[in-house]
């Protein structure tokens, strides 16, 4: 496989050639490998050469994990899983004072934050496709960011894994993008209190309290709450946002062999800053406002809550095998009031003002059963499961939707005219094996059939997918005890509203990823590296054709195809036992390889307000000695450069765009005692001036500039 880079010359790197770049690494370990074990001392976690980190990161503070399930729902480490992987551990979240999903996406390699919908309506990218599935403990949940979705608050979570590529074994429809697997905090086996404040620039002020204890003098009951606020202001003038979470579990220990956890999560959001970026000029140039210019008004609102229950059953059964059933159900209620300027009517500036309520509930379960089976001679894993999923939005429409709203008018006097109901399931039977096939080499193969369907409750456009079968492959290979390398294959499937000439649905569109890499692991797993090369076509894409007698509005095809392919590094956890980093680069072109209606689009950039080039890199040091107290840190994220060709009102177009920049953040933290830690987070350190999002049409706003420079102190009281 080839990576072709923007002038069309291409290069290929061969397994040899990917084994070259860890060399170096890999030399600086020799002696580990041949030398008796030591133990390495990471916080309250050891690691030495025999043992590994578990899956839980709390308490670990380590940039790595031990294992994790959300590529293939086996419990594999990093290197045993053919496909590029991340875990922002909890450790890495206190470190950079992450607070909200887009804080993990904005340090995830691979990943990146859009903002094309407006400052408030994110979307997220991997691999030039949208993300539209965030996952729950490995339960998918829809996500669509340019209308109700919702920044899940970190303070519940214990680490977040993302798998990039194709993931519909786990996920069943959707983008070839990434899974992002949220993995809330579980209760403590001791009894542990911590009070948390923090306050940053723009009064920007957070509390938190996490509390977690056992219930009984057994310890066979626990339970854990966590409780956050924040308030804050912006550089924005005028903009306020608040976040409120409340979070429960329970965990009971049934019998020896059984374990129940039950939760309940409140999370209230609200901003009057999240539709209207602000214009450009009539010539596509940017007006390059002051940073601080709000071109909204003071009458708009976003308001959400979110509450959700969930469950988890794990049995122990008998020959080391077992059984898992997980539950979720979540229910958000939101209210979007808003505006934006714009020029829709003979180009003159106005207002689009737009009001709606959304009711959003999403269901799922999923129950496997996984355990160990002999065959050959040989040991193998086997998971067998099924899961069901439900979306239910109905979406309350208001009066006026007006895209000439005068600018100096006020609040529009808003009423209810409509509802609109879509019900969505999809029920699906999954089977995944590990095959030991020798030693050296393990075989993963995995299938999922999908029954999906689509019901519009106050319209037409009903559709359904029968028995989609989904498919898994990746081979792994040790070079020696550091060292893997791999291929795999994985798919995705995007069902489609479209019909075509006979008034029938289209095919689902397929997301097909292929994969090769190397992985190396490094004290006990303490050290994860990765090189891989990637392609991903997505085929079957809708493209509008013209037919005399249409049956419907207008007629499609599935034949368009789009390509991303690119090359994908990436380091996390500890360099010594005092040194933890995290970080990695990414370069993916996506380009479209078929458009029969826009032929003058092939192989031509797909995405261009989505950066090509991506880079980013945390660290953390702890000092020795009599500096032990204290530790530093720092971020670097740099990305290339966004451009959009701007259509004008003379026919001609102007390349709007920004440049390439790289943002710095540092960190410094002190452990005054046991129980006290404080931190401070300075960052854009250089106050870098740009633009986080960029504008596409002259016609309405789209130009969002990004934080200037800005601190947050913390402090963290625990005992």
């Amino acid at each position: 496989m080839s990576v072709q880079s923007h002038g069309g010359n291409g290069f290929s790197l061969s397994l040899m050639t990917l084994a070259v770049c860890l060399a170096t690494t890999h030399a600086a370990y020799a002696a580990d490998a041949e030398a008796p074990a030591t133990t390495l001392e990471l916080g309250a976690t050891q690691i030495s050469g025999e043992g590994q980190l578990g899956q839980t990161t709390e308490g670990t503070q380590s940039y790595t994990t031990g294992s994790m399930s959300t590529a293939t729902k086996l419990p594999l480490t990093l290197r045993e899983t053919p496909q590029a992987v991340t875990v922002i551990t909890r450790q890495r979240m206190d470190d950079q004072a992450m607070t909200s999903i887009n804080d993990v996406v904005n340090a995830t390699p691979g990943l990146f934050l859009n903002y094309s919908d407006g400052p408030g309506r994110q979307t997220y990218t991997s691999r030039g496709f949208d993300i539209d599935n965030l996952m729950y403990d490995g339960i998918p949940s829809g996500y669509n960011g340019a209308s109700v979705g919702a920044q899940p608050n970190l303070a519940m979570f214990d680490r977040v894994e993302v798998v990039r590529g194709a993931t519909g074994l786990v996920t069943g429809a959707g983008n070839p993008s990434a899974a992002i697997n949220m993995i809330r905090k579980r209760p403590l086996d001791e009894q542990k209190v911590t009070l948390t404040g923090a306050a940053g620039s723009w009064d920007d002020y957070r509390g938190e309290l996490d509390a977690s204890s056992p219930l009984n003098d057994s310890g066979t009951l626990r339970g854990r709450v966590v409780t956050s606020y924040r308030d804050a202001n912006s550089f924005i003038d005028k903009a306020e946002n608040s976040h409120g979470l409340f979070y429960a579990v329970t965990e009971a220990d049934l019998s020896e062999d059984t374990t129940l956890t039950l939760g309940f999560s409140n999370q209230k959001d609200k901003t009057n800053y999240f539709w209207g970026a602000s214009m450009i000029g009539q010539d596509g140039h940017h007006l390059d406002l002051p940073r601080s210019y709000n071109p909204g008004t003071d009458w708009e609102n976003k308001d959400q809550e979110i509450n959700t229950v969930f469950a988890e059953l794990r049995q122990r059964l008998a020959n080391d095998w077992n059984l898992q059933v997980n539950a979720n159900y979540a229910e958000q209620n939101a209210l979007f009031s808003g505006s934006y300027q714009s020029r829709w009517v003979n180009n003159s500036l106005a207002r689009t003002v737009y009001q709606a309520k959304y009711d959003e509930n999403q269901a799922g379960v999923d129950a496997f059963v996984s355990g160990p089976f002999q065959a050959f001679g040989r040991s193998h894993e086997l998971v067998v499961g099924a899961s069901k999923r439900i979306y239910d939005m109905t979406t309350h429409n208001y009066s006026p939707y007006d895209l000439n709203w005068p600018l100096t008018a006020g609040k529009p006097d808003f009423v209810h005219t409509n509802n609109q109901r879509e019900v969505t399931t999809q029920d699906s039977v999954y089977v995944t094996t590990r095959l030991s096939l020798a030693d050296p080499l393990k075989l993963i193969l995995g299938g999922r059939l999908d029954w999906y369907d689509y019901d519009n409750r106050d319209g037409d456009g009903d559709f359904h997918v029968t028995r989609n079968l989904t498919r898994y492959a990746g081979l792994i290979y040790e070079l020696d005890d550091h060292h893997s390398v791999y291929v795999s294959y994985s798919d995705i499937f995007t069902p489609q509203k479209e019909k075509d000439t006979g008034a029938a649905p289209l095919k689902p569109i397929v997301g097909k990823n292929y994969e090769v890499g190397i992985k190396g692991e490094y004290l006990g797993g303490a050290l994860n590296a990765s090189v891989a090369l990637f392609r991903i076509d997505q085929e079957n894409r809708a493209v509008q054709v013209v037919v005399p007698n249409c049956p419907q509005a207008s007629c499609s095809q599935a034949s368009g195809e789009i390509r991303s392919q690119g090359i994908d590094f990436e380091l996390q956890g500890a360099l010594t036992e005092n040194w933890q980093v995290g970080g990695g680069y990414t370069y993916a072109r996506t380009h479209t390889i078929k458009d029969d209606a826009k032929p003058q689009l092939v192989n031509k950039q797909f995405d261009t307000d989505v950066p090509e080039h991506l880079f980013k890199l945390t660290t953390r040091y702890n000092f020795q000695g009599p500096l032990e107290k204290l530790r530093v840190g720092g971020n670097i994220s740099w990305q290339s450069r966004l451009y959009n060709d701007i259509p004008l009102a003379n026919g001609s177009t102007y390349r709007l765009q920004q440049g390439a920049y790289a943002v710095t953040d540092l960190m410094a933290g002190y452990k005054v005692n046991d129980h006290l830690d404080l931190q401070v987070n300075a960052n854009n350190i250089f106050d870098r001036r740009y633009y986080s999002t960029i504008a596409n049409s002259a016609s309405y706003g789209g130009d969002a500039y990004g934080n200037p420079r800005n601190m947050m102190l913390t402090a963290k009281y625990s005992f």
